[in-house]
């Protein structure tokens, strides 16, 4: 006898859960769905009561691509289930939020991917991994990634064939920047000669390549627009993944910051929220990673018109930026990666000069924890912008100003 099962929730990957728990990949709340069981799964569900949330998915690439989890949901209802997840996550820590609104990237417009290429006996597949596995999906038509990014893949397919072994695969950052394609190769076999000539014959079609985390080729410098700045990051650094997206974070920072005497932006990356502060404000930018500090020190050479922006390379979990490091600043960015900042903001509640604090977080959960600390401290936190990079994707980024009260 076929059994059915109702989808109740779904989960923070974007999997449907139902009573069990049994994970439903691919399903929305209230459907009612069959299929084979294994282990705790449904890997190929059978949708017998669709929701009335379902859409057909755009791509005719998703059947099979693991590039995205929730193209068979509504606009809507992403952004709803999006900002749900923030508020729920503050709620479990004891915070109750406003979310302001949900800033959702057009279609086509990621700058940047981590595409597979695989050897085969034919020559070379690029694309996605198949959903939970290790088949690869070309994408020829995908409408995630921006167009120039798609018109690289025959090159790309020629770069796997001489960077990997046969049946082996690579790992393609590709990054799209003002000058051209930046294109970093992991994962790769040994460079020599062959490689360097193979290479040579691409050279019009990448800003830059780097092998291993070596140089391999650069015909003009990567350059990435920061506020006033062009930088040029190093290889496989992260950049927001829209230009929309971080638009919108740059948009809600620079409101927050507005008529700040001196700032400190912490995790400072490249310089995405350092430039356009410093039209307005001095900065100084702490980032643990010398060669991002490096990188945005470049671009401090080649920008004019700034107030005066200083940097240091300083790692903020082993060592954040004590009361007395932060005395003479009146706000505050902070940025950090998906683990949070518990011991910097921890430092930042004891910091008596600041007044505002613009936090960015690309993780709800600790974002909540570091909020709630700020909230313990005496911290109001205003409303949280949802900022959905990730289009069709379960990963959820975010941005809230805190006044002390």
């Amino acid at each position: 006898m076929t059994q059915t099962h109702r989808i109740t929730r779904l989960g923070h990957h974007g999997d449907g859960i139902s009573d069990g728990p049994l994970f439903v990949p691919r399903s929305l709340p209230g459907e009612v769905v069959t299929g084979e069981i294994v282990g705790d799964r449904i890997p190929a569900p059978k949708i017998v009561t669709p929701s009335t949330d379902r859409v057909a998915a755009p791509c005719r690439h998703y059947k099979r691509c693991g590039g995205c989890a929730l193209q068979h949901a509504s606009d809507a209802f992403v952004a709803d289930w999006k900002a749900g997840l923030v508020r729920d996550a503050l709620a479990r820590a004891g915070l109750d939020a406003e979310i302001a609104g949900v800033e959702t990237s057009p279609p086509q417009s990621r700058r940047r991917a981590a595409l597979a290429g695989l050897k085969t006996k034919k020559g070379a597949q690029v694309g996605f991994h198949v959903a939970g596995g290790s088949a690869i999906v070309e994408i020829p038509d995908c409408t995630l990634l921006d167009p120039a990014l798609l018109a690289a893949r025959p090159a790309l397919e020629q770069v796997t064939r001489l960077a990997a072994a046969r049946g082996s695969e690579v790992t393609l950052h590709l990054t799209q920047s003002a000058t051209g394609l930046d294109l970093a190769i992991e994962d790769a076999k040994p460079f020599g000669r062959e490689e360097m000539l193979g290479l040579a014959a691409l050279a019009q079609s990448f800003a830059r390549i780097t092998w291993n985390g070596e140089p391999a080729l650069q015909q003009t410098p990567p350059q990435v627009a920061m506020g006033p700045a062009r930088v040029t990051p190093p290889p496989g650094a992260f950049l927001q993944a829209t230009e929309a997206g971080e638009a919108a974070l740059v948009s809600r920072v620079v409101d927050t910051l507005a008529g700040a005497a001196r700032v400190v932006d912490l995790f400072a990356g490249c310089g995405t929220f350092t430039f356009p502060i410093a039209r307005a404000a001095p900065v100084h930018a702490v980032e643990g990673a010398r060669a991002l500090i490096d990188a945005l020190d470049g671009g401090i050479r080649r920008a004019t018109g700034l107030k005066p922006i200083t940097t240091e390379v300083r790692d903020l979990f082993r060592n954040p930026m004590l009361p007395e490091d932060l005395k003479g600043f009146d706000a505050a960015i902070i940025d950090p990666p998906r683990a949070g900042a518990e011991a910097q903001v921890s430092q930042l509640t004891h910091a008596t000069d600041l007044e505002r604090i613009a936090f960015v977080s690309c993780n709800p959960g600790t974002f909540a924890r570091d909020a709630a600390t700020l909230s313990q401290a005496g911290w109001r936190m205003g409303p949280v912008t949802v900022v959905d990079q990730f289009r069709w994707s379960a990963h959820v980024e975010l941005v809230a100003a805190f006044h002390r009260t």
